[in-house]
């Protein structure tokens, strides 16, 4: 039996609303960088053009908000998840992953979850650049779980054997995020 596409509680949306807790950016393309850290045998500091020169992908995947919007079929051109634990090697001590946006921000999730086809780290979005509004030049995007696990304007990953709840994990938000099972909210 083929699963549906809208997650229970979800309803489809054509455009792309816009939901920030900071504001977008200052990309500068000279100074900005990206860095990986934390359980890696390489860790990584790559500029803007480096990130870009990293092998990329197209992936065509559907994203679910928590607020309980879904956008169907969007094409996301960038570089997986995967990608960037081959060249920074995780070890295998590595259990989550902590996605860090230029404020500060950060989300949280398992290793497994961001080893997943469907992780990709986002600088295209319907073939043309990210729009900063959308969380450009970068961003990550896991479509199997909810949006707030999404993080925009990202700068870096840091690879941790124990769980660092990111900002809305630490606000009651799931910390799982499972659209299908409705995990929009952790009632500890």
């Amino acid at each position: 039996m083929k699963r549906e596409r809208i997650p229970p509680g979800q309803h489809k949306t054509d455009g792309f609303p816009v939901l920030n807790v900071e504001r977008p950016m200052k990309f500068d393309r000279q100074k900005w960088r990206f860095r990986v850290t934390g359980e890696v045998d390489s860790p990584l500091e790559l500029t803007w053009d480096q990130f870009l020169a990293m092998p990329s992908c197209k992936l065509v995947a559907d994203f679910h908000c928590v607020t309980g919007w879904s956008r169907l079929d969007n094409e996301w051109e960038g570089v997986l998840g995967r990608t960037i634990c081959e060249a920074a090697k995780i070890r295998p001590t590595a259990r989550h992953v902590v996605m860090i946006a230029d404020s500060g921000y950060t989300s949280n999730t398992p290793i497994d979850a961001f080893l997943r086809d469907d992780t990709i780290l986002a600088y295209r979005w319907g073939g043309k650049e990210l729009e900063p509004k959308h969380g450009g030049p970068l961003r990550s995007v896991i479509s199997s779980i909810y949006a707030y696990k999404s993080v925009k304007w990202l700068v870096g990953l840091k690879f941790v054997e124990s769980d660092e709840p990111g900002y809305w994990e630490v606000r009651g938000y799931h910390n799982e995020a499972d659209p299908w099972r409705e995990e929009r909210y952790s009632f500890r």
